[in-house]
């Protein structure tokens, strides 16, 4: 629980690491990605999030018909979860050059060193776009795995009480993995090697990713989510020296 505790503060500490000299100029980028998505999803959820849970509602066998109180918030909270998150991945999708640059800026401004010297220019985000969106794609498969199953767990009478828990639990654990792909993507540490290593500290990761999934579900805040949670996520990693611990991942990190 202390780690998760842990996890969870590291989303405080990228937000107040954004407006330092040095890593500012890095975080506009993705802000301004972050705010017109969000925006845009914000506008259209609210007209439509309400009807569509009050369909599944109807959907739920009358022996079920009393969980009704209950259901409806948690099944708000679980489109919230669905429809921020996937507007997070489009996000990060558009915005992970930029992202793996600031990553860089605050690994740097944290150690004095990162895996590259080059400040911030178009080029620099150019020249990391195809690597970082293929990455994205890797992730989005990962994704997809595990989703549509759950997904299928909502339309289960029954069943279907326990999925917003599961969901905002694989949420978190998602969110932490594409933040914490910035960092551990530019040490050249596959998307494989980054599951293993991760799920040794699986509770500073969960804390983490969690803190970062209530972040992305809260409207305004969600705003600036993805800048700190790229920023919190690095400065997690290198503080916590989690590539201190590469030893039992495969020597083939390109894979």
């Amino acid at each position: 629980m202390i780690k998760a505790i842990s996890g969870a503060g590291y989303l405080l500490r990228g937000l107040a690491l954004l407006p330092k000299k040095g890593i500012f100029p890095y975080v506009i980028v993705p802000m301004a990605i972050n705010v017109l998505l969000f925006g845009l999803a914000l506008i259209l959820a609210i007209g439509q999030i309400g009807g569509l849970i009050d369909w599944t509602l109807q959907q739920l066998p009358s022996w079920l018909q009393w969980l009704n109180w209950l259901m409806w918030p948690l099944l708000m909270l679980t489109a919230l979860i669905l429809v921020f998150f996937l507007v997070a991945i489009l996000a990060n999708i558009i915005a992970a050059p930029f992202n793996t640059l600031l990553a860089e800026a605050v690994e740097r401004h944290l150690t004095g060193k990162s895996q590259s010297t080059e400040s911030f220019n178009w080029r620099a985000a150019l020249k990391e776009a195809p690597k970082a969106i293929g990455n994205e794609l890797i992730k989005i498969a990962y994704f997809a795995k595990f989703a549509i199953p759950l997904v299928i767990l909502f339309l289960i009478p029954g069943l279907n009480l326990f999925a917003p828990a599961l969901w905002f639990i694989f949420s978190a654990w998602m969110l932490a993995l594409e933040y914490c792909d910035y960092h551990l993507g530019n040490h050249g540490i596959n998307f494989s090697q980054q599951r293993t290593l991760l799920g040794k500290e699986r509770m500073l990761t969960l804390g983490f990713g969690a803190a970062s999934t209530l972040a992305t579900i809260t409207p305004i805040i969600n705003f600036i989510a993805m800048p700190a949670s790229v920023a919190g996520s690095t400065a997690m990693l290198v503080e916590k020296r989690v590539l201190d611990d590469t030893s039992s991942l495969t020597t083939d990190r390109h894979e």
